[in-house]
């Protein structure tokens, strides 16, 4: 299965912390499943540690070193991903979650996340 990481699950799994819950963790660790992190993902978290956020303990930058590590995918963000948030009904007003909504609609794959209002996008979002 293609599995798209919110960006609190990516942290979670990067950091080792205990908020990622066993269901996210053994779909992370299953070698059956492809993982990928969006440039937003990494662009939210480099633009939250920048303002000195304390929900971002690692920079942008060692994210998408600790991402490449852990072997997880990079999924850039093309303009069909950019087009198809214009059509998401509105649900949540967070540009990042809107478009790793938009990413896993049109690629597909399912979106791994624990925000309750991201799963009210549909299927395509696991919620775990």
């Amino acid at each position: 299965m293609r599995l798209l990481l919110d960006t609190q699950i990516v942290l979670w799994a990067l950091t080792g912390s205990r908020r990622l819950g066993a269901v996210a963790k053994d779909l992370i660790s299953d070698p059956e499943n492809e993982i990928y992190v969006s440039a937003a993902s990494i662009w939210e978290i480099t633009i939250k540690h920048a303002l000195g956020r304390g929900d971002m303990p690692v920079s942008g930058a060692r994210a998408a070193e600790l991402c490449a590590q852990a072997g997880y995918r990079e999924l850039p963000i093309a303009w069909r991903h950019a087009a198809l948030v214009d059509i998401l009904p509105p649900l949540h007003a967070d540009p990042f979650d809107r478009i790793l909504v938009a990413q896993a609609s049109a690629e597909p794959m399912r979106l791994l996340s624990r925000d309750a209002t991201v799963a009210g996008y549909g299927a395509m979002v696991m919620p775990v």
